[in-house]
């Protein structure tokens, strides 16, 4: 049989006025290759990576979505590879003297009657499914919550079919650290806040060792607790009218240090018992239709290429306008994997108090950074460079599109949950899973993950929807993607065709009636707080 003929040379250039575009085959290109416009290369240049599409002098920009990537370090010919051995990455922007809310006002019709079917919980929050999760204070208690867990899937949860999963909710906090430090107040509010996230149906149910840090008191203080109850009251007239008064519920701890523990068994034994009311009043929901403006949904990207920025996330991008428009809340984070694109930032800002709010983030980071003696170039992986991206400004570029053209309406500090809808910059390191898990935090019911290169992340507490930025890596992987946004760069599909599947696919995944590849195969990352703080 003879093979099928190769496609042509393909080479993608995000703007006119860029003097560099990557080169979109499978296997990338020979040196001597003609390209459609009658360039010849004079390099080979691998799948992803830039050719120089003019002559590049020496310190001259080198542009692509026409914004100055770097710099020519030697005069580079047209034709030529053109990769981060040959550039000087220009200087962080400063924080001062930023557009403010200056960005022409946002022009798209409402999208309304999509639905989904969740889980409404008291607060007023909805659920994408209904998880019993073990809240845990401290890493010591880890194996034992692990063994009770496993110990409820076996034997209590046939008995709740509604049930979806029982979780714990490990991580490597709660001792050992400077519980009073300033920057502390990330890490506790952060798991106190994953611990009501939508997903769990306001059940908190927490394991603790007795001698730790974190006391579950400290973790959730009354404050916290507090549930605001409406009456009906007749006064001595009989007019009836609506009063509002709190309780404070008992917070349900097992402390394995307690007296009456005795061995191993017991403890587990205790941990089950706890469990059971959880889970009769999780068993007692349904599923009930509510509109997508109930959706809260993280975007994220790791393992990322060249084409993240061409395909995948600009389809989550036209994706991110959809959902805003029908009202649902989406957050988009990684501050390094922003930080260059501050000046689009802020002038998408709803307010200049908003953009004030997104340079204080990245101040914060940056002064963060720098007591690491570490900068925002100390982001981008071996994978991200042989996937063809040069430096963090051009990674920058490609990963500000995930957030579509909506204006931002909110910014979130790591750790805090969201109190309005919109779009909203969470700032969280880049870092795949402290992004997920300050996502789950800002009360994320809903996350889409775009990745080149691969990563079978996935979270247990959320659903995950993974988009491929290639077709080579969606055939490969093909039991691990759930959307294939190489089909742009392949000609096969737009990036609005791609945006649309993938926001009919999140209310398939929301309602429960499709898992992901990573939920199917039950493929969880652990939680990783965020712990700026010292350790002691």
């Amino acid at each position: 049989m003879s093979a099928p003929n190769p496609r042509p040379p393909l080479t993608i250039r995000m703007h006119a006025a860029d003097n560099v575009a990557i080169v979109a085959n499978d296997g990338g290109l020979p040196a001597g290759t003609v390209l459609s416009d009658g360039l010849t290369l004079v390099d080979r240049v691998p799948q992803g990576h830039k050719v120089a599409l003019s002559a590049i002098a020496k310190d001259a920009a080198v542009l692509r979505y026409n914004v100055p990537i770097g710099y020519a370090l030697k005069d580079i010919a047209a034709g030529a590879w053109v990769h981060e051995r040959l550039l000087h990455m220009p200087e962080a922007r400063a924080l001062t003297d930023l557009p403010k809310a200056t960005a022409q006002a946002w022009k798209a019709e409402p999208l309304e009657g999509y639905t989904f079917e969740g889980y409404r919980n008291a607060d007023g929050s909805v659920g994408t499914r209904n998880i019993l999760a073990i809240t845990t204070t401290v890493q010591c208690v880890a194996g034992v919550v692990d063994f009770a867990v496993q110990r409820i899937k076996a034997e209590l949860l046939p008995r709740y079919p509604h049930v979806d999963d029982v979780i714990g909710l490990e991580h490597a906090y709660g001792c050992g650290v400077a519980i009073d430090a300033p920057d502390a107040i990330i890490p506790i509010r952060t798991l106190r806040n994953i611990s009501k996230n939508p997903n769990f149906g306001g059940e908190v149910m927490v394991v603790s060792l007795g001698c730790e840090k974190l006391q579950p008191e400290r973790l959730f203080p009354p404050e916290q607790r507090a549930i605001e109850i409406v009456a009906t009251h007749a006064d001595n007239t009989g007019a009836t009218g609506q009063f509002y008064s709190q309780t404070i519920p008992a917070l349900d701890v097992v402390c394995l240090q307690a007296e009456q523990h005795v061995g191993f068994m017991s403890m587990i034994d205790s941990v089950l018992a706890s469990a059971v009311p959880h889970l009769e009043r999780l068993n007692a929901r349904r599923r009930e239709t509510i509109p997508a403006s109930e959706l809260v949904v993280g975007v994220q990207c790791g393992g990322s290429d060249a084409f993240s920025g061409v395909t995948a996330n600009p389809a989550v991008g036209y994706c991110t306008d959809l959902l805003v428009r029908a009202g649902a809340t989406v957050m988009f984070s990684e501050t390094t994997e922003v930080r260059d694109a501050i000046e689009q930032m802020t002038a998408r800002a709803t307010s200049p108090e908003i953009a004030d709010a997104m340079a204080r983030e990245m101040a914060w980071y940056d002064a963060y950074l720098g007591r690491g003696q570490a900068d925002r170039s100390a982001n981008t992986t071996p994978g991200n460079k042989a996937g063809g991206l040069s430096n963090i400004v051009e990674k920058a570029m490609g990963s500000i599109i995930k957030s579509g053209t909506a204006p931002i309406s909110g910014v979130l500090s790591p750790g805090e949950k969201l109190e309005h809808k919109g779009l909203h910059y969470a700032a969280t390191p880049a870092s795949d899973f402290i992004c997920g898990t300050l996502q789950l935090a800002a009360g994320m019911n809903l996350h889409v993950f775009t990745t080149g290169r691969g990563t079978p992340y996935g979270l247990a507490e959320c659903p995950v929807i993974k988009v491929a930025t290639r077709t080579d890596l969606a055939r490969r992987w093909h039991d691990l993607m759930d959307v294939n946004a190489g089909r742009i760069a392949d000609g096969d599909a737009t990036i609005e065709d791609t945006g649309w599947e993938l926001f009919h696919l999140m209310l398939e995944v929301a309602s429960g009636r499709k898992k992901t590849w990573a939920e199917h195969w039950k493929l969880h990352n652990s939680l990783v707080l965020f712990n700026p703080a010292p350790i002691t």
